[in-house]
């Protein structure tokens, strides 16, 4: 079984009619590159924290070049394609050329995917029928509300109820799940509830709610905060709590939500309830500083004193998610406490060399992921989230018990 992505380009804020307010990538800079896990040890900066970040494509590719390279992707493969995923900077309701690349792949009778659509370029509720014909079956769809007056102000979607009315009609046939970036007293409340009853009985498969970042220690690091000025935000806590409300009203729909939670498996860091599994995790035997975000700080605290961590053992930064950590983040900690060698989130915009000069010490990279936060563990079962947290944790003590002293 293959699955092929088809890359169509774009990008965000110019191929996609336009920003949405609350777009992560309004403001942003053309910053130096940050460092990262690709990155030659010798040298900062790769096509992924240079570019692929950022992502700086110049604008849609033509049809032609689109259609070359999965050509391409296809020949090189010797087995059954069983999906077909449409992806890119821009936003892919807004191709030039979508209805032609719609009918190239669905030519091939293979299930399509769409990975992220604003629907802000869906002006016909025709549409939903175009797209059903030539065999899309999953769709993520974001929603913002189910009041088309929000979605025209906030979203800038000139046809907002055609936009709704192909989500809804899609809802009817094939996998919908809609995406809500909340902002406090725009789309919670009242407002959120409405939108998830609309949802629920248009029977979308699941729904993430997506907390909105407007500050750096949120997760802006393309020197783009604020991207609402004046514009409030939820803690993380406050978030989780939202997730759990709409989780407990809405029990038909499957609801997730970044950074915190998913209320069906209890995650991030679900394995901190499994008493079982905690157990066939490595003792600890050293002490190596682990360097993450404050919001896992304290569950990753949690399950690291279960196997004879001492306290301290965590140390966070203000940044609240680790894998969006930058040097600044390092820079700020106070160092003097800590041991000859420190480890930093595997995922950080970090170069490892850099690191080390800043500390002083050797730095080791940590596993890639630790846990599965609500927008992948969405599409996980139980037993593959505990065992994604089994195995990070399982290498993050082996790191501790290799460098500790």
């Amino acid at each position: 079984m293959v699955h092929l992505t088809v890359d169509i380009g774009g990008k965000p804020g110019v191929n996609c009619r336009g920003f949405c307010t609350y777009c992560y990538f309004k403001h942003a800079k053309d910053v130096p590159p940050f460092g990262c896990r690709y990155c030659l040890p010798f040298k900062k900066g790769c096509d992924y924290c240079t570019r692929g970040v950022k992502e700086g494509y110049e604008g849609f590719l033509p049809l032609k070049e689109v259609a070359e390279n999965f050509l391409a992707d296809l020949q090189a493969t010797s087995d059954d394609v069983t999906r077909i995923t449409i992806s890119g900077g821009g936003d892919p309701s807004c191709y030039p050329e979508f209805t032609d690349l719609m009918e190239i792949l669905g030519s091939l009778d293979v299930p399509l995917h769409i990975g992220y659509t604003s629907g802000k370029g869906f002006d016909s509720e025709d549409t939903a029928e175009f797209l059903l014909k030539n065999h899309l079956t999953e769709i993520s769809f974001t929603v913002f509300a189910s009041d088309p007056a929000l979605r025209r102000k906030y979203m800038n979607d000139p046809t907002p109820e055609a936009s709704l009315a192909v989500l809804k009609r899609l809802a009817e046939k094939i996998d919908v799940y809609a995406a809500i970036v909340i902002l406090p007293g725009v789309n919670d409340g009242a407002v959120l509830e409405n939108t998830l009853t609309w949802l629920e009985e248009a029977k979308v498969c699941g729904v993430i709610l997506m907390r909105f970042a407007n500050e750096r220690a949120q997760g802006l690091i393309l020197d783009n905060a604020p991207v609402m000025e004046g514009q409030k935000t939820h803690t993380v806590e406050e978030f989780r709590e939202i997730v759990r409300t709409a989780h407990k009203n809405h029990p038909k729909l499957r609801i997730s939500g970044t950074p915190l939670y998913d209320p069906l498996f209890d995650s991030p860091f679900a394995i901190r309830r499994h008493p079982e599994l905690l157990k066939k995790l490595p003792e600890i035997t050293g002490k190596t500083p682990v360097i993450t975000g404050s919001a896992a700080a304290p569950f990753i605290a949690e399950i690291l004193q279960k196997k004879g961590a001492k306290a301290g053992a965590v140390v966070p930064v203000k940044k609240e998610i680790a894998c969006l950590m930058t040097i600044d983040d390092l820079q700020d900690l106070d160092k003097t406490s800590l041991t000859d060698t420190v480890i930093i989130p595997g995922r950080a915009f970090v170069h490892a060399r850099e690191a080390a000069e800043v500390f002083g010490r050797q730095v080791v990279r940590g596993p890639e992921m630790l846990t599965a936060d609500g927008e992948t563990s969405m599409g996980m079962t139980e037993e593959a989230v505990l065992s994604l947290e089994f195995e990070g944790f399982s290498a993050l003590i082996n790191l501790i018990n290799q460098y500790g002293t």
